[in-house]
């Protein structure tokens, strides 16, 4: 498996603390089956991170990583909030490519509101050649309401990523339920663990993988998709995915 956000880089943001946490981390990852792992800093206000931060913490963490003999290849990546896209220039976008290639960006979708820009962005990073990766929008309560409401998004160009905790479960009701809307509408693209420590949202692939209820869909979220984003190529063909509930049950939650 791929996954495609990590919070895996210490001192950077609200992920690992240390490089013990780090390697930690990457070692969960390997057990679970992820072979490459995109480490992804929030790139934000709160965290206002620069490539050179997150370049010189993926050097030290690959070279820990190595050194305890764990076969996960980390690649570089960074969350990029909305709101900074505007600031950042074109050579600091694409040193944030996600898993080393600058045609792919992950962005993060905000917890509350809808993000009026957001279609616009989706449209012209494609027109630039950009693909924009949206994380995690099945954990904003607006989408929750509303799932159907991602479709403009993605037929703007934009791919969309759910959490492993969200699919599995581990994050409450509310985003389960709307991350298997989305898997019913098609409006998901990847599933990726966005680990912040070994704990909490830690690896988790393979339990979303089996929770998804299709080898095929999984494979697909989890491998095909990923690795054609890190090769730049088109998307392989969507396999068929989990029913859509029919009656009331599915109506209050979709």
């Amino acid at each position: 498996m791929i996954d495609l956000h990590s919070h895996i880089l210490p001192g950077l943001d609200d992920g690992a603390a240390t490089i013990d946490e780090s390697v930690a981390m990457a070692r969960s990852m390997a057990e679970d089956g992820i072979r490459i792992v995109a480490a992804t800093p929030h790139v934000r206000n709160d965290y206002p991170t620069t490539p050179t931060q997150m370049e010189e913490a993926l050097r030290l963490v690959r070279d820990a990583v190595a050194s305890a003999g764990i076969d996960i290849d980390v690649r570089p990546g960074g969350e990029i909030a909305l709101d900074e896209l505007a600031s950042l220039d074109r050579e600091t976008l694409l040193r944030f490519g996600l898993g080393g290639h600058d045609r792919a960006l992950l962005l993060e979708y905000p917890y509350s509101g809808w993000p009026l820009s957001l279609e616009s962005i989706c449209i012209r990073l494609r027109q630039d050649g950009i693909v924009p990766v949206i994380a995690h929008p099945e954990r904003n309560r607006e989408i929750q309401r509303s799932p159907s409401d991602l479709e403009p998004l993605v037929a703007a160009g934009g791919l969309v990523q759910l959490t492993a905790a969200s699919v599995d479960g581990r994050l409450g009701r509310a985003p389960a339920a709307c991350a298997r809307r989305l898997l019913e509408l098609e409006l998901a693209h990847l599933v990726a663990s966005d680990a912040h420590s070994p704990g909490i949202r830690s690896a988790g692939l393979s339990a979303a993988a089996a929770a998804i209820g299709g080898r095929v869909l999984a494979r697909w979220l989890t491998l095909d998709v990923p690795e054609a984003i890190l090769a730049g190529v088109d998307l392989p063909p969507r396999p068929m995915g989990p029913r859509r509930r029919s009656g009331f049950l599915g109506r209050i939650r979709g």
